[in-house]
């Protein structure tokens, strides 16, 4: 059974619809762009710009000016981008992991790079990329890419100077040579499983001052509450092992799962996963929050993890105001369902007039969600009985608390990201060209504390390499050189990449090659036994 609850909370208006970026989309050698039968050109890799005006030359500010100190102009630059391809992207870390080369891992801690460029590799070879490059003010993005080798890749990469990388599937064939195969001969054979959620789909319930591509810490930590919701069911839920988080680079937050029971997973079996996770949270013109009954266990585990951080980051004056104001607090009562009128009028009592200043946010929800359990589960003596109240209005009162935390807290899912697999998705390490943020690991167990306005940008980054390399060059004239110095193999170790990225080799990259390592070890075993080649 599943009930339908309103919480009109008087959301904004709907958005305008605002024109989509001109650009030319053409594959390698191609004058016409092709899309998939799962991909509509509107979703064809522009994931990050889909609510936003798409022409651009010189691009504007994507922070509101109150919340970031970094003027975009000054944080991104062709010259700055060219200067990160060179020095500073992780090209041995990609290569690995999109690879699942076992072969290519290095310990822990070595900057991720091996002693010369990794060979060619099946999967690496057949795997799809696009890129978008800024040719004369006009955006040029070309699909059907594929590489050899993490040499070949690098070499594209600094040829182009992309603004934007996506990745897409495996195929059965390379990507690079689809033109010269049959249209059957075609077919995505794996793709990580890949989740997108973006705040702005949050807008209807960000009650902070931000819409669109604006951001805050207030509204922020409505993606540390998704995270930990979608990696807390990913794991326990479908015993997922190999999954890495990463910032977008603006505005939102991507999760690839990386197990090979994910990466085989046929369309259908994405859209399930992804399913299982949807919940109708409403929007604009349709408030209604649609949750069964009994609650699946899964929603339950997310309230439970979700109303506490609904609590202390939704009802206060510090975060959403929910409850922090006698107006809020009106406007919450009325959003009660019907039968609710006993506990309106005792909540009136409480929260009007100077009684209100004197219990707390948190105070107002425990009164409310206690008076509404009373309230359907009355003994006869007092009351109503639950069981004769109106099935359908008892659950309406019973899950109105959860229905609530879910609307402002529950994961938004862009869900046509996960369902296919031949839909691409932003490369991570990449730079956003919005703000000049690099698109860096986040590390789940400091979710709550991961501040998207203290990501680089690559000015920073270029002041942080020359400040790194001024103070060694001191030091190698009075001492020569320190022991870190001489520890450091690649240029992003001088920087503040420094902690996400060894983050990402060691407890993402490096655990997943380890384990394919041991499988193959197994196998090759497994046919040495068969064989007698003992």
């Amino acid at each position: 059974m599943t009930t339908a609850l309103s919480l009109d909370d008087n959301a904004a208006e709907p958005k305008s619809i605002l024109r989509k970026r001109e650009r030319r989309v053409i594959e390698e050698d191609d004058d016409e762009p092709q899309l998939s039968e799962c991909q509509t050109e509107e979703e064809d890799l522009m994931e990050e710009d889909k609510h936003e005006e798409k022409k651009i030359v010189s691009p504007e500010p994507a922070l509101k000016p109150a919340q970031s100190s970094v003027n975009s102009a000054d944080a991104f630059s062709p010259e700055l981008l060219r200067m990160y391809y060179s020095r500073l992207f992780p090209y041995h870390f990609l290569y690995s992991w999109l690879s699942y080369d076992a072969s290519s891992l290095v310990p822990s801690g070595g900057g991720g790079s091996s002693s010369k460029m990794s060979s060619s590799n099946s999967i690496f070879s057949r795997r799809e990329f696009s890129m978008t490059s800024l040719i004369g003010g006009d955006e040029i993005y070309i699909r059907y890419q594929s590489f050899k080798s993490e040499a070949e890749l690098q070499s594209a990469i600094m040829a182009k100077s992309p603004i934007k990388i996506d990745i897409g599937a495996v195929y059965n064939n390379a990507p690079k040579d689809k033109k010269a195969l049959a249209p059957n001969a075609f077919k995505p054979e794996q793709r990580e499983l890949v989740f997108d959620i973006d705040l702005t789909d949050y807008d209807e319930v960000r009650n902070c001052g931000c819409s669109g591509a604006s951001i805050c810490t207030k509204c922020w930590t409505s993606m540390s509450m998704a995270i930990k919701v979608m990696d807390k069911g990913l794991r326990n839920d479908f015993g997922f092992k190999h999954m890495s988080w990463f910032y977008s680079g603006r505005r939102g937050v991507h999760c690839w799962v990386c197990d090979e029971s994910a990466r085989e997973l046929p369309d259908a079996g994405r859209s399930a996963v992804a399913s299982y996770f949807e919940v109708m949270l409403g929007n604009d013109k349709n408030n209604n929050v649609v949750l069964s009954h009994p609650l699946h266990p899964m929603l339950s585990r997310a309230y439970s993890m979700l109303e506490p951080l609904f609590i202390k980051h939704v009802l206060p004056e510090s975060g959403h105001g929910l409850l922090a104001t006698e107006e809020s607090c009106m406007k919450m009562l009325k959003m009660l369902p019907p039968g609710t009128d006993s506990v309106v009028n005792a909540l009136l009592k409480e929260w009007k007039g100077q009684k209100s200043s004197k219990t707390t946010p948190a105070e107002k929800w425990h009164s409310l969600t206690k008076k509404l359990n009373e309230l359907t589960r009355k003994s006869p003596s007092k009351g109503k009985s639950a069981n004769t109240m109106d099935s359908k209005k008892r659950i309406s009162i019973e899950q109105f608390p959860i229905a609530t935390v879910f609307r402002y807290t529950y994961p938004r899912l862009d869900i046509n990201v996960s369902k296919c697999q031949n839909h691409l998705l932003k490369s991570p390490f990449c730079v956003h060209p919005k703000t000049g943020r690099v698109c860096v690991p986040i590390d789940i167990s400091q979710v709550d504390t991961f501040d998207p306005f203290a990501v680089p940008t690559l000015a920073q980054l270029m002041q942080e390499l020359d400040e790194y390399e001024a103070k060694q060059k001191a030091s190698e004239e009075t001492e020569g050189g320190s022991t870190e110095t001489r520890k450091v193999q690649h240029d992003w170790q001088k920087t503040s990449l420094k902690v996400p990225f060894e983050h990402f080799q060691k407890t993402f990259l490096t655990p997943m090659l380890k384990e394919l390592r041991r499988e193959q070890r197994a196998e090759q075993e497994e046919r040495a036994a068969v064989m007698g080649d003992f």
